[in-house]
């Protein structure tokens, strides 16, 4: 399975794109949306086929609230570190929230098969979460091969949606300035190491480094500047990805310290 995203600036524009691949007669199961806040409240829960009786009254308990679980899909509330609180449709919204960090009652304690979760884009997991931060909704559809995933980039295109590798380059616009400014006050020239350096920092928002110092992944951390280096010989490909690695890991602390705050 082939993660398909697709980033709105508007929920409308995104419930609209999910109903047509739903027109497509595509599995529930294989259907993901994402939006801010807890629907149930602001009283704009996104359609479901297939709906439970009582499941909006269930959508409004924040964290740990799964209904629908054995038929028909998942709509849960919660909150994510970092973001706040969130609404996600379908099998993989739930599994991503707990990736997230999300306490997700079942979903955390392992209740979802992995066949229905293969293909999760962990590594592009925080790009959702800066786009939910901004108010924006995802819609993530799993495409079975190529022929399939270029038919739904096309449809998401077509409802207006920014595709998730421009969504992740405005993420890292927004933070380029400050980064540089940063990198620059050890006497280092960003623009020979930012790539290096964007590398590490993103490594540290993967949802299995979060939180974690860089001795408690230094294995894997290791493994990786050395694939580095022997890729980039007489270059400072490790250095900059370590510090990199720790700028992104203070920033998302930071993130999460801010949602608390709130």
């Amino acid at each position: 399975m082939k993660a398909v995203t697709g980033v709105f600036a508007s929920q409308t524009d995104a419930q609209r794109a999910l109903e047509q691949l739903r027109a497509l007669s595509l599995p529930e199961d294989r259907l993901t949306f994402l939006t801010p806040g807890n629907a149930a409240t602001q009283n704009t829960a996104p359609a479901v086929a297939g709906e439970q009786s009582g499941m909006g009254k269930a959508i409004g308990a924040l964290v740990g609230t799964a209904a629908g679980f054995s038929a028909g899909p998942l709509l849960i509330a919660v909150l994510i570190p970092g973001v706040g609180p969130i609404t996600a449709l379908g099998l993989l919204g739930g599994a991503i929230a707990a990736a997230a960090g999300a306490s997700v009652g079942a979903i955390a304690g392992g209740k979802i098969e992995n066949n229905l979760t293969d293909g999760l884009p962990e590594d592009e997991l925080f790009v959702y979460e800066d786009a939910l931060r901004k108010g924006r909704s995802v819609v993530i559809a799993m495409a079975e091969d190529e022929n399939e995933a270029s038919r739904f980039r096309e449809l998401l295109n077509t409802e207006g949606a920014e595709t998730v590798d421009a969504a992740r380059e405005q993420w890292w616009i927004g933070l380029r300035s400050a980064e540089q400014e940063h990198y620059s006050t050890h006497g280092r020239k960003f623009g020979d190491d930012e790539k290096f350096y964007r590398m590490g920092f993103e490594a540290a928002l993967h949802s299995r480094m979060r939180c974690k110092e860089y001795d408690q992944v230094m294995g894997e951390m290791n493994a990786k500047i050395e694939e580095l280096e022997q890729q980039h010989p007489g270059t400072e490909a490790g250095e900059a990805f370590r510090r990199g690695y720790e700028r992104g890991r203070d920033h998302y602390q930071q993130l999460c310290n801010e949602s608390k705050a709130a």
